[in-house]
């Protein structure tokens, strides 16, 4: 049996079926192991995780904990309630700011190219094409932030840190304006997004693309990227305060086990708080050489688990409400048994978006393409509801060619 317990119960001889905690952040080279010594405990402690999964069939038991199942349920109804709340006005529809926003994220692609091969080559840094194309971002947004945060999803593997920083300028964007944050906050936000990593192409290619678990050493290195695109952005000129805060603290965490200054919460600012959850919620949805990207719909479920220690819970509720707990570009399976895309978020309830369904699991086949607004009632476009999120290779459904 799975069963959830906190790194107090821990002891030698269970066994660990997942840390709670993303990817990036523990030691280990694998997830699921024997806990041999108090070291291993100790381990896990340095590293900022306090939750953990058990399983009982392979290892020692707690008998009072939760089981998986109950958990997840715990989860599951938190998510609900604040899926209740009303998200944010969209302006236009995504199919109609589509073509200006693929437009835009080729535009963004190349400049955070730019930007990286300067770096490389020991050149100063160029910002100057950083402000207008934030500022084209922010306009994308507002207009409909579904159609470019959809884009966001499609990632190269091979360009995966170009794509990287143009999807948390463009997440930081759509969260700040979510919260009616002042234009100009919003501006540097969405720089200090698009330049957080610089500090990334101080890192050997060997280290930065290697398909494997970075060994203790190696972590180290990439653990120091933060500090050195600070460094590079303070010699930058045109880089203001907020940049150079996210640069340096996109990776400390609520309680104070981040890197590389180890700030408790209450001295990281709420930007590079947000900066946190942005980027790992792309990082953990995208596909690398070493690690399958999840869900998104799995990804907020994770990090709200997480939130209890290393984000913001207050914040990474507002995050769940921008994006929506379905994403643009979510595939999921209806309680009819169809299987649909999510198209648009609804203005009224995350949990009744509008789709485009394709494919029926009760005949198991390809079905004409239906557009159903979920927050309609039976006979009007609606009438069914989201069960589930599904995997899209599962299923052979590519979801971008059904949200134009």
């Amino acid at each position: 049996m799975i069963k959830k317990i906190n790194v107090d119960q821990l002891k030698p001889g269970m066994f660990l079926h997942d840390l709670i905690c993303d990817w990036m952040s523990h030691p280990f080279a694998r997830n699921q192991f024997v806990i041999k010594s108090d070291a291993d405990i100790q381990k896990i402690r340095d590293a900022g995780i306090h939750e953990m999964y058990i399983d009982t069939d392979k290892g020692l038991d707690v008998a009072d904990a939760l089981t998986k199942e109950e958990a997840d349920a715990q989860i599951h109804e938190e998510m609900l309630q604040m899926a209740q709340e009303q998200p944010q006005i969209i302006r236009v529809s995504v199919a109609e700011e589509m073509e200006k926003a693929r437009k835009i994220h080729a535009q963004a692609s190349k400049i955070v190219r730019e930007v990286m091969r300067d770096v490389r080559l020991g050149h100063a840094i160029n910002v100057t094409n950083v402000v207008p194309l934030v500022e084209e971002i922010t306009s994308s947004i507002m207009r409909n932030s579904g159609a470019l945060v959809s884009l966001l999803r499609i990632k190269n593997k091979d360009d995966y840190t170009f794509l990287h920083s143009v999807s948390v300028c463009t997440l930081m964007v759509t969260f700040c304006n979510s919260l009616n944050m002042d234009a100009n906050l919003i501006r540097e936000a969405g720089a200090g997004g698009l330049l957080h990593d610089t500090g990334k192409m101080k890192v050997p290619d060997h280290i930065l693309n290697k398909p494997g678990r970075l060994t203790d050493e190696e972590f180290d290195i990439i653990k120091k990227h933060p500090e050195d695109g600070h460094a590079l952005l303070l010699e930058t000129p045109g880089v203001g305060e907020i940049p150079l805060d996210i640069t340096r603290h996109h990776h400390e965490r609520m309680d104070g086990s981040g890197y590389p200054d180890k700030l408790p919460g209450d001295q990281i600012t709420t930007l590079s708080q947000m900066a946190a959850i942005v980027d790992v919620y792309d990082a953990i949805t995208a596909n690398r050489c070493y690690h399958k990207g999840i869900p998104p719909t799995e990804a907020l479920k994770k990090m709200w688990e997480w939130s209890k220690f290393h984000f913001n819970p207050k914040l990474m509720q507002a995050f769940m409400r921008t994006v929506g707990i379905y994403p643009v570009g979510t595939l999921v399976r209806l309680e009819s048994g169809r299987i649909g895309v999510v198209t648009e978020q609804s203005d009224t309830n995350m949990l009744t978006p509008k789709l485009k369904v394709m494919f029926s699991t009760k005949s198991n086949t390809f079905i004409p393409v239906q557009e159903v607004d979920l927050s309609k009632p039976l006979g009007f476009g609606g009438g069914d509801k989201i069960v589930s999120h599904e995997d899209p290779v599962k299923w052979n459904i590519d979801p971008m060619r059904y949200i134009v």
